[in-house]
């Protein structure tokens, strides 16, 4: 059974600085990519990052670029989102998903497996 479970989301003021985590679970075989979405209240979902298995490197949305980083530990099956700087409008809930075929990696769309997300706020 495929599970992805996230952690790390609180409250910071702007400015401040937030580490998610990522820990996957269950696949019977690799995926394609991995990425975190966030989904902030009456907005759509939105790609944030994602990384592809067999390449270095992360993709990032324009709006995140610069100040977040994504990162992967792969003997502990974890993925991150490293958040600096953070804005208001990076309010949102978080969540991170994996494709098993090839896709655009930051198209909520087409990922095949999410977790439950977890919640970031920014506010002074």
């Amino acid at each position: 059974q495929v599970q992805l479970v996230e952690s790390g989301g609180g409250s910071v003021q702007p400015g401040g600085s937030l580490r998610l985590s990522c820990v996957t679970s269950g696949f019977s075989s690799a995926y394609y990519a991995i990425g975190w979405f966030r989904q902030a209240p009456g907005k759509r979902r939105q790609g944030v990052s994602c990384m592809i298995r067999n390449e270095n490197g992360a993709h990032y949305d324009d709006s995140v670029k610069g100040r977040f980083t994504m990162s992967r530990d792969n003997p502990k099956n974890t993925v991150y989102l490293q958040m600096n700087n953070l804005k208001p409008e990076d309010t949102a809930v978080y969540y991170c998903a994996t494709v098993q075929s090839k896709y655009p990696c930051l198209d909520s769309y087409g990922m095949d497996y999410w977790g439950n997300g977890t919640l970031v706020t920014v506010s002074s």
